[in-house]
């Protein structure tokens, strides 16, 4: 069950991210979504690097760095994605 979570999440993450960052990203959904999952694990990882992981109540330092993490993960995906795939535009 932990899987299905993880993968919900890391949607989540991903389409949030997609909407923080500007311009367009071409990249699939299920990419979206492993980027998202990326992204929560490394928020995670400076959660604990910083003793923020497990707090009283709703743990939003966490998840804001959660979501830093997938909008970093997304935004270094997006690019590599289109050089791997040859479609690398201008961004202005």
């Amino acid at each position: 069950m932990s899987w299905l979570w993880a993968i919900i999440v890391g949607l989540v993450l991903g389409v949030i991210a997609r909407a923080i960052l500007p311009g367009k990203q071409d990249i699939p959904l299920w990419l979206t979504a492993v980027f998202g999952i990326l992204g929560s694990i490394l928020g995670n990882a400076v959660a604990g690097w910083i003793g923020v992981e497990d707090t009283k109540g709703i743990d939003w330092i966490r998840h804001l760095l959660q979501l830093a993490g997938a909008v970093a993960v997304v935004a270094v995906g997006d690019m590599a994605w289109q050089s791997f795939r040859g479609n690398r535009k201008q961004r202005t």
